[in-house]
């Protein structure tokens, strides 16, 4: 499914040396520019064989994190990725809520719920197919969002 599901958990954006919120064409310079410092046949030959070997590992990743962040569908699916496991460590699940036992909102075309403490847990139509996770814009709980099969 996911094309990073196999490898441990890494940041790519640190790897890229980049803000989460860098626009593609931001991370693609901090890529070049990388990909050139790392790239084997810019070592000069009295590098020791250590540092070498680094440098070849730091270039795979960069490579890696640019397969990753520079393609659409994939950077959004690690983007999803990384919100949930942020949001699994902020805190506890209050709730394993249904999709269908969620408010629709016609106007901007997403779900709600209210939750105890006053606040709302919201999410878009489109996310709701693929985020599990949704926290309230209030507090630190979160709900599960569970979807009838």
């Amino acid at each position: 499914m996911m094309a990073f599901e196999q490898i441990p958990k890494k940041d790519w954006y640190s790897i890229l040396e980049a803000d989460p919120s860098a626009s593609v064409s931001d991370l693609k310079q901090k890529y070049q520019k990388l990909i050139l410092m790392y790239h084997p046949d810019k070592q000069s030959a009295d590098v020791p064989a250590r540092t070498v070997e680094e440098c070849i590992q730091k270039f795979i990743e960069v490579d890696q994190a640019w397969k990753i962040l520079g393609n659409e569908e994939t950077k959004k699916e690690y983007d999803l990725q990384r919100h949930e496991d942020d949001l699994r460590n902020m805190g506890p699940v209050d709730a394993r809520v249904y999709l269908e036992e969620m408010s629709w909102n016609e106007d901007d075309h997403s779900f709600s719920r209210s939750c105890r403490c006053g606040g709302k847990y919201s999410v878009s139509e489109d996310e709701a197919e693929e985020v599990t996770l949704i926290s309230c814009d209030m507090c630190s709980l979160v709900i599960e969002l569970l979807h009838y099969r």
